[in-house]
């Protein structure tokens, strides 16, 4: 393969992952400080305004006038560790924030209206420069956001609907480095920087049942949500005759986000104590493959300008279960997570290495004055390790994670 063939094709196979970034252990569903202390199981609950992402349906219960606004920390740990376990690499530490914001009205006749904004998709990875792993990751970031209006509609407080539209706007910036062939058994490292950004419109849905007293059954849905996701592609390199084969220039490609069924059953055994458990169903098989098409004059006419690549990714589920104790004007929360990997061993990359969860929550609401509320909650994220070998991977090793979680909403209610 010649240097010019070689380095395009190096070129192609950088880019087909930026989109990458949107997927699996980069979903967010802590879009409620309350929501996220019970362990996420909300949606037959649905009693606070973050009920426009659990389950619009819940706002018609909420009579008046509802502010609701924070977001959570989020600070992932990560280490790779090489097959034989003579090396090991940390990822950068970072953390991230990403907020929720929400303005609910509910009408006395049973139609309630509002509007959210949070992030879905986010979150990023950073590894040291350079390490083993540099020419499959060094920096990735990405941040998105959803803006849903809502509308509900309530019949004699037994049954409620809601719906929403929903529009996603996103950006992602990927570095990391390539390594090119010079002749004589030589090779010249440089490095690549992608970025592009993208908006799209998806819906959500919402059914509330409470058939008996202190019983309340609630299911939603969220669509799945198609990027034609446009894109640039910068490469720097110390020796001008091989940055003349890397102009550079822009990229396409079209990425479908997955559609979330979230179902629940919540029941009030006394004034003081609510159980909740739910089930979230994530349609990641959505993501089967990856394509990317680069413009005209990007790169030379003999290289093809479409480039496919397989992930194969699979629809997966979450099961969560939440807790709420109650002694005015304080509520205790807990909750528990078990959340099953889309990502198949093939696909595991230090871009995004993610794995089964088991995660814990707790949490503590207060009314700090009149009309005003306060939410805390904490989580953590425990990944199983993951080991996965040559030739199932192109990058084998044991992948470490964990995260740390700190949610905290104000609430103002009228």
């Amino acid at each position: 393969m010649t240097l010019l063939r070689y380095c395009v094709a190096v070129l192609l196979v950088l880019l087909l992952p930026v989109s990458a970034a949107f997927a699996g252990g980069f979903q967010l569903n802590e879009h409620g400080t309350k929501a996220m202390a019970m362990g996420g199981a909300f949606a037959a609950q649905a009693n606070d305004p973050s009920a426009i992402y659990f389950n619009p349906a819940g706002l018609a219960f909420q009579n008046g006038f509802h502010v609701l606004a924070g977001g959570t920390l989020i600070a992932p740990f990560s280490t790779w560790t090489s097959p034989t376990g003579a090396t090991e690499t940390e990822q950068v530490r970072q953390v991230f924030f990403p907020p929720n914001a929400y303005v609910t009205y509910g009408m006395k006749n049973g139609l309630a209206f509002g509007v959210g904004v949070f992030s879905g998709y986010g979150l990023g990875t950073e590894w040291p420069n350079p390490w083993a792993g540099d020419q499959l990751a060094i920096k990735t970031n990405l941040t998105s956001f959803n803006i849903n209006p809502t509308v509900s509609y309530a019949y004699k407080d037994m049954i409620s609907v809601g719906v929403g539209a929903s529009y996603v706007t996103s950006e992602v910036k990927l570095t990391r480095a390539l390594v090119v062939p010079i002749g004589g058994g030589r090779t010249l490292k440089g490095s690549t920087y992608l970025s592009g950004t993208k908006g799209a419109w998806g819906f959500s849905g919402g059914l509330l049942v409470k058939p008996i007293k202190n019983l309340s059954i609630g299911a939603s849905y969220r669509s799945s949500i198609k990027l034609d996701y446009d894109g640039t592609a910068t490469f720097t390199f110390p020796v001008p005759q091989v940055q003349a084969l890397f102009p550079g220039g822009s990229g396409k490609t079209t990425i479908k986000l997955p559609d979330n069924i979230f179902a629940g059953i919540a029941y009030e055994f006394n004034p003081r104590f609510t159980l909740e458990g739910d089930f979230q169903y994530i349609g990641w098989s959505s993501y089967d493959q990856l394509s990317v098409t680069l413009a005209q004059g990007s790169v030379p006419a003999s290289v093809p300008l479409t480039q496919t690549s397989v992930k194969d990714w699979k629809n997966t589920w979450m099961a969560r279960v939440g807790a709420e104790y109650r002694f005015e004007p304080v509520a205790l929360r807990f909750g528990f997570i078990y959340d099953k990997t889309p990502q198949p061993n093939k696909s595991v990359e230090p871009m995004l290495p993610d794995a089964n969860r088991v995660e814990g929550t707790v949490g503590i609401g207060t009314k700090i004055v009149e009309h005003l509320t306060l939410d805390f909650a904490f989580q953590f994220i425990m990944f199983s390790d993951r080991t996965v070998t040559s030739p199932e991977n192109v990058f084998p090793g044991t992948y470490t994670n964990k995260a740390y979680l700190f949610g905290l909403d104000i609430g103002y209610n009228l």
